[in-house]
């Protein structure tokens, strides 16, 4: 891990598209401002824990509920 200390306004650049900036700081909470292109996502942390969770909570269908899915159908099919 690299640390690096930085002043307010002060930048830091990851490769040629990424630019990290403290905006501020006030207390022991720095702000800080992210620049990268659009079609790249930027998350906290703990937002991106909880998408990688949601995802992999998403991708993990078993038999069973692919078997629920099909009798519902059925029975929605039934109700016309």
């Amino acid at each position: 891990m690299l640390v690096l200390t930085r002043k307010v306004g002060e930048s830091i650049n990851v490769g040629d598209e990424i630019k990290i900036r403290v905006m501020g700081i006030r207390g022991g909470a720095v702000r800080i401002g992210v620049e990268a292109p659009k079609s790249m996502s930027i998350h906290r942390e703990e937002v991106f824990l909880r998408i990688q969770e949601e995802n992999l909570l998403a991708s993990s269908w078993q038999k069973i509920d692919i078997d629920k899915l099909g009798d519902l159908m059925k029975n929605i099919g039934r109700k016309k």
